[in-house]
């Protein structure tokens, strides 16, 4: 679905142009829930869109009581899902700060999941939750023949979604998220799977995307030359054959994939691809997501940069 004509604003929403899920997210605010439950229980068979939605309108409802109230009155599989998705941001965003709630949220959030797979078994949206707290117990399952480093963690878990769901997007982001330094990994190990993950993914995958999510990750502004690491023949192999392959299938995309579109746009750009990298940001109309942006200084600053050198417009310009 084309994202649209960019009109002199960003959009900074990440329900994008899915005009229903942004719907319903306005309803979650005024603290109505009755179209947060369609647009779940239509993406019932398309586990990307789900998890998708429940994450968008967890992130909405997560400062309310909406998710509690609607389990409460209408119990069922999409009030199970949503309310798992709200306890597992309250309980990641406690850790975060150091909270020291942060145990019994983190308690609460696995009986949440746990209740919502019961619910609907063939849904890995509540397991790919679980997968996101496993950043704050540390699970060291042995990793698979294949890796270098061969480093511990939720592998079992892992491996359960992917029987679900092989190629599944937010499971394979969580699980690298889990070998991230600022969450007690490495940068070897970050390394290493978004490497195993990404080269056994089909070349038009968005899975692709894995390594240039794990050099963001690993930016040090510091650095030596840091900002000409995309320049790098390796990087530039990486993003092109992103482009290639996988960027021409976003057309057939139900909703505008923002969050991807502007890593591969972000890397384009870096390594001097500027023809392709104005393309990849077209194709996001409107839509801005503040990562990869926000790694490097303000992401609004950031994206205008890479739009005004790309000969595209910016806000308040043209």
């Amino acid at each position: 679905m084309a994202a649209g004509s960019f009109e002199g604003q960003y959009v900074w929403s990440p329900a994008a142009n899915d005009r229903a899920l942004a719907h319903a997210c306005m309803d979650v605010r005024t603290g109505r829930y009755l179209s947060a439950g369609e647009v779940l229980r239509e993406a019932r068979e398309d586990f990307e869109v789900r998890a998708h939605r429940s994450l968008v309108l967890a992130s909405v409802a997560a400062d309310s009581d909406l998710a509690e109230r609607w389990l409460a009155e209408e119990p069922g599989p999409e009030a199970a899902l949503l309310w798992a998705r709200v306890a597992m941001l309250r309980a990641l965003r406690m850790a975060d700060a150091g909270d020291r709630r942060q145990g019994a949220l983190t308690r609460i959030a696995q009986t949440a999941c746990e209740r919502a797979a019961k619910l609907l078994p063939q849904d890995p949206t509540p397991w790919v939750a679980q997968l996101a707290l496993s950043r704050l117990d540390r699970p060291r399952d042995p990793a698979p023949q294949g890796l270098l480093t061969a480093p511990a963690g939720p592998w079992y878990l892992f491996a359960h979604i992917l029987r679900l769901a092989p190629w599944h997007r937010e499971a394979h982001h969580r699980f690298l998220s889990f070998f991230f330094t600022r969450y007690g990994g490495s940068s070897s190990a970050s390394w290493d799977v978004a490497a195993f993950l990404s080269q056994r993914a089909p070349a038009s995958s968005p899975l692709r995307l894995l390594p240039l999510v794990a050099l963001v990750e690993d930016y040090n502004p510091s650095a030596l030359l840091a900002d000409r690491t995309w320049e790098q023949p390796q990087w530039i192999t990486t993003a092109m054959g992103i482009y290639r392959n996988w960027f021409p299938r976003v057309t057939d995309y139900r909703f505008t994939p923002v969050l991807d579109l502007a890593y591969l746009a972000h890397a384009l750009f870096m390594a001097n691809r500027e023809f392709e990298a104005r393309e990849v940001l077209t194709a996001m109309g409107p839509y801005a997501s503040r990562m990869p942006w926000s790694a490097f200084g303000d992401p609004e600053e950031q994206l205008t940069k890479a739009r005004r050198s790309c000969g595209l417009p910016v806000p308040h310009e043209g």
